[in-house]
Order: structure tokens, then C-alpha cells, then sequence
């Protein structure tokens, strides 16, 4: 067996190498790199923000997305699928939506997982809560609106000091407690436990708070800050110490050209999930495909990486 390894390798030069020594090496190189791109381009360790974030500092502008989610006024409620059957946010990719074709498969009522069922859950142990429900549930639909407007009309001479809101007595029926109770749920931290709440074991579906949180005035203001609009190019690291979106910036970037930004503007979203899975469809079946698969040939990178060989006589 030796021997005819030894005549298999004859007259082929071999080079010492040290695997390890090319590791440790790599290693340091490789932290220097991270340590020096994470001081230069880092990006901030923001707290979350949470509903109680929101209730506590804009209280006015919780109210009013919470009024909004009651009386059917709010976006979420015209959203489309797959949160309901409207049609506020339906793309088209040419004829056809994807989000049509799957339908609701996330069911979201605003007026019940944002105002009535949270309030359902505290009302066992508040007995004025529970009378203004009962009110409020066997009124006539007209009965409801007219509350709604009303309060709706208090809310817009509303005076704001810091987390307290104070609205003009009004004839709101049940819906002054309500929102009162609401607030108060918000502030307290609870409101972001109760939209967490599902039949799961784990409770682990963010839908309906995001959902919520993507139309305050807090969320535009932080986005804003830290030019993480849809009009700029760039993402962040998630909350906590999570290693961030960096998976993220392909989509990021054909928000940012032409026709994604011009033309197709208004299905960017269906669009540009077409375009990356299309990417990576060719990046992964590269080897096979005629023409493409020749690129390595065509760009001699491997001449680069194994210069050696071809240094001491080795051929294509």
C-alpha cells in the first residue's frame, strides 16, 4: 500500500501547512474585523416599544386609536388579507394577489381584540366596567355610533399633561368608562399581555400589537429618528441583544430605485418578495443552470485562492 502511494505522489512537490496556524490566524483576523466594524458601524441598543410606552407618553393618541378600533374608523379594519376581507392594503403581482389567494388566515377585529375583549378579561373584578359593557353590547348599532361620535368629538378638545389625558364631559354613555379603563390598561403595562393572549400554549404571536403600534405616533417618531422610514435605506438591530436584520437588506434596498419606487410603488411589497425569492431561487439551482454555471470558469476567482498550485506548474 505504501509503495503505491509513494509512486502515485512521485515527482509532485508538496508545501508545509499548518492547519492551525492558519485558524488561529483567521480567527484574529476575523475579531479584529468585527470588533473594528461593530465600533465604526454599530447600531444603537434601542429599548423596545410597547404599548404602555405609548398609553403613557401620547395617551391622547392611544385613546383615539382605541376609539378608532371600536367604531370600525381605524386601518386595521380596512386592512384586507389576511387579517380580514377588505381591500385598504391588497398588492397585486400583475393579475393576481397572493394575499387573495391564501385569504384570512389571521382573523383580526379591531373592535373585539383591541377594545371589547381586553376589557372583557378585567371586568370580573371591575363592577362599573362590566354595567358599562352590558350597556354598551344590548344598545341598537345607531345608539353605539352616536356614542362613538360624541366621545369622538370630546376626544378632540382633550387636554393632555404628561400621561394624564382630561376629556370634556360629553353624552357618551358607557364609552367614557371604557376608554377610561382602556388608558388605564395601557399605562399599566397589561394591554401588551392581554393582545398576546391566544388559545396556543406559547404566546408567542405579535399580529394584533404590532398591528396596533404601526399606527401610533410613536412608532413614526422612533422610525424617524433613526431613518427607518420606507424611504431610507436601512435596518437595525432587534430589541435586546439579538443579532439584528441584516438578512434584511436586499428587501431594504429595492425600496430605494426605481421602478419599485416609481411604477410599481403601489405593490412594492408583493414585488419585492417576488424579486428576492427569484434571487435566491438562482443562487441555489446556480449549478445547474446553463450559461451561469460557467461564471467560476469565466472569473477565474479559484486562480486567486489556490495561486500556489498554479505558481508551481499546476494547469486548468
Amino acid at each position: 500500500m505504501m509503495a503505491t502511494k509513494r509512486a502515485y505522489y512521485a515527482g509532485v512537490r508538496f508545501a508545509p501547512y499548518d492547519l492551525v496556524k492558519e485558524f488561529v490566524f483567521a480567527l484574529a483576523a476575523v475579531t479584529v474585523l468585527v470588533i473594528v466594524l461593530a465600533a465604526l458601524l454599530s447600531s444603537p441598543d434601542v429599548p423596545s416599544l410597547t404599548i404602555k410606552t405609548v398609553a403613557t407618553q401620547t395617551p391622547q393618541n392611544y385613546v383615539q386609536l382605541e376609539l378608532d378600533s371600536l367604531d370600525g374608523n381605524g386601518d386595521v379594519a380596512g386592512y384586507g388579507p389576511p387579517y380580514n376581507h377588505q381591500s385598504g392594503s391588497v398588492q397585486y403581482i400583475g393579475p393576481v394577489s397572493v394575499q387573495n389567494l391564501f385569504g384570512v388566515h389571521i382573523p383580526v377585529n379591531p373592535a373585539r381584540d383591541y377594545v371589547l375583549g381586553p376589557l372583557e378579561q378585567t371586568r370580573r373584578s371591575d363592577p362599573a366596567l362590566a354595567a358599562a359593557l352590558q350597556t354598551f353590547r344590548t344598545a341598537p348599532a345607531t345608539t353605539q355610533s352616536k356614542w362613538e361620535a360624541a366621545y369622538n368629538s370630546a376626544l378632540l378638545k382633550a387636554k393632555q399633561q404628561g400621561s394624564k389625558l382630561t376629556i370634556p364631559s360629553c353624552s357618551c354613555g358607557p364609552v367614557t368608562l371604557m376608554m377610561s379603563r382602556l388608558l388605564a390598561l395601557g399605562q399599566s403595562g397589561a394591554m401588551d399581555g392581554l393582545l398576546l393572549t391566544s388559545r396556543h400554549f406559547y404566546q408567542t404571536d405579535y399580529t394584533r400589537p404590532l398591528l396596533f403600534m404601526n399606527y401610533t405616533d410613536a412608532m413614526a417618531n422612533k422610525a424617524t429618528k433613526y431613518n427607518l422610514l420606507g424611504s431610507t435605506w436601512g435596518v437595525m438591530n432587534e430589541t435586546g441583544n439579538y443579532p439584528g436584520q441584516a438578512w434584511l437588506w436586499l428587501y431594504t434596498l429595492l425600496y430605494q430605485i426605481p421602478p419599485y419606487t416609481t411604477a410599481w410603488a403601489a405593490n412594492t411589497d408583493a414585488l419585492a418578495i417576488l424579486t428576492v425569492t427569484i434571487l435566491s431561487l438562482l443562487l441555489l439551482l446556480l449549478p445547474w443552470i446553463p450559461g451561469l454555471n460557467r461564471l467560476p470558469r469565466i472569473i477565474p476567482v479559484y486562480r486567486l485562492i489556490w495561486r500556489h498550485h498554479y505558481r508551481t506548474g499546476g494547469n486548468g
